[in-house]
């Protein structure tokens, strides 16, 4: 397999000991390029820092550059022409982590739709895909992309949780989803289990999220409790249970999509170097 993992929080504090051999259990369990995401102006310079650091190859880390709705808050419109920067470095494949979340409402609702707003059409200046984040607000946060999907190459609606009516309506939308290890939850997962078959498989891209949502059907769980890239597998196993096809075959599936999405060339035959960054 050459799986494609679309969202690692690789900048996270837990990962701060051990990146590279994360990176070299990732490629042993056979994913072999990640997208690291960004969320803030600070810590879209340190995934793409990370980049640049970790992947000689220039084929198996790149990045996304936006601001999280929790720290839109903070957002100004003169922050744009910053931002707008971030995006133009060379391992930056997306805007975001962006969108809105009315189920932390850690900012203001409003200030969480006027920074997603400004980072759409950046997206749409740019020529670049839109990696969205929604949690209790996939109504609104349809009826703001309305106004911009035209204009949008493409937008995938990261860590999908939610219930039919809205993955309907993302797709509807001509939207993609990313699928995390909550499918593999027994308890919360199970709505989702009944829907992921409906997905159509051009517009299906897996992720771990990680370090969150470290899958709940694995035999052996990690201590502490952090995700990591290389439990992506599991959460492809459920998957490919759930809709009637072959691993190799959803793998195969999967990262096509997420190469023609992020624009990835094909990762080059190479380890991951045996050096520790601290």
């Amino acid at each position: 397999m050459q799986l494609v993992d679309i969202g690692v929080n690789l900048t996270h504090p837990s990962f701060a000991g051990d990146r590279q051999a994360l990176l070299q259990r990732a490629q042993a369990a056979g994913v072999e390029q990640l997208v690291l995401t960004g969320t803030s102006l600070a810590d879209n310079e340190q995934a793409h820092a990370l980049c640049l650091e970790l992947d000689d190859t220039a084929s198996r880390l790149f990045c996304t550059a936006g601001i999280h709705p929790h720290y839109s808050a903070q957002w100004q419109p003169s922050q744009a022409a910053q931002l707008a920067e971030q995006l133009s470095q060379p391992r930056v494949r997306a805007v975001g982590e962006c969108g809105l979340d009315f189920y932390r409402d850690l900012a203001p609702r409003p200030q969480q739709e006027a920074a997603l707003c400004a980072q759409l059409e950046l997206a749409a200046n740019l020529g670049l895909p839109v990696f969205l984040h929604e949690r209790d607000a996939s109504v609104r946060l349809l009826a703001i992309l309305r106004d911009y999907r035209d204009q949008l190459r493409a937008a995938v609606v990261h860590c999908f949780t939610g219930d039919r009516q809205s993955l309907y309506g993302y797709l509807d939308m001509d939207l993609h989803i990313g699928i995390t290890g909550w499918l593999c939850d027994e308890r919360r997962g199970l709505e989702l289990q009944g829907l992921v078959a409906d997905i159509p498989e051009q517009r299906l891209m897996v992720e771990s999220d990680a370090p969150y949502l470290v899958p709940r059907s694995l035999h052996l769980k990690p201590r502490p409790q952090r995700n990591e890239p290389a439990y992506l597998v599991e959460t492809l196993t459920t998957l490919a249970g759930l809709r009637g096809v072959s691993v190799a075959q959803l793998a195969s599936t999967t990262s096509r999509v997420a190469r023609d999405f992020f624009t990835l060339p094909e990762p080059q035959e190479a380890a991951w170097q045996a050096v520790k960054y601290d």
